[in-house]
């Protein structure tokens, strides 16, 4: 099996998330594969710029992930392992990178990302991840007020 290092990112700004709805009809999040001895952090910020093109920055690690698929291509099993990044997007614009296969997203209420995102253990990511960006994001209010 051939197993690869991925990273992506969870964006958020405010109460909502950023997501994309890739050429399988599918809600994920932006990730890609980490060559050359990149920083998943920098490969994370890559590509949600380029799916998204959507300007963030890392204010935390979110977490991991892995899944297994079948690659016809390469006739073999892949495992993709997944570094997660909570990241806040600094305003909501974005254009989806459609020559790369995406269809269609943009930032959702939490909620209603959830309801869209394809698979489980995405939408637990975002759960886990948004709590994340809330602590932290009150952190940043009281070391303002203070």
């Amino acid at each position: 099996m051939l197993t690869r290092a991925c990273a992506g990112g969870v964006v958020f700004i405010d109460t909502r998330v950023f997501i994309l709805k890739n050429d399988k009809g599918e809600w994920v999040l932006p990730k890609g594969v980490v060559r050359n001895k990149q920083l998943a952090l920098d490969v994370a910020l890559q590509r949600v710029k380029y799916e998204g093109n959507v300007n963030a920055s890392i204010i935390s690690p979110a977490g991991e992930t892995s899944y297994e698929f079948f690659s016809y291509s390469r006739k073999m099993p892949v495992c993709n392992k997944i570094d997660w990044f909570i990241m806040e997007a600094t305003n909501d614009s974005f254009s989806v990178n459609k020559q790369e296969g995406f269809q269609d997203g943009g930032f959702f209420s939490i909620d209603e990302a959830l309801e869209r995102i394809t698979y489980s253990q995405d939408q637990s990511l975002v759960r886990l991840a948004y709590r994340k960006y809330n602590f932290y994001r009150n952190q940043k209010l009281i070391e303002t007020v203070s």
